[in-house]
């Protein structure tokens, strides 16, 4: 690629509202995700008794499992969300900046 055809793409204003999207979506999604996790480890540090608590009287099952569980979940939803709007919107930019070099 052409030394002019880069400073061209990176001139174009959908390019930038590209990069600048997704830059901040991305961050958006790693503090969510960075969060939750921190928060978790956080409570195993500091209140591992009420993570160790049964669901139920008499169940071996505790509260840390499900909460465990539901933050892979979590991550999974997170990726998805971010495959949906990456599929529509960031896409549909990246094929605009490519017609408008043509």
């Amino acid at each position: 690629m052409q030394q002019e055809s880069v400073d061209a793409i990176k001139a174009n204003p959908h390019y930038q509202e590209l990069v600048r999207s997704r830059k901040r979506f991305a961050w958006l999604l790693t503090i969510i995700i960075l969060a939750i996790y921190y928060g978790f480890i956080l409570t195993i540090a500091f209140a591992p008794s009420w993570l160790g608590t049964p669901i139920a009287e008499g169940a071996t099952t505790t509260i840390g499992m499900p909460i465990g569980v539901l933050i892979i979940i979590t991550a999974f939803i997170l990726t998805g969300i971010y495959v949906a709007k990456a599929n529509s919107k960031f896409d549909a930019l990246t094929k605009t900046v490519r017609e408008e070099q043509q």
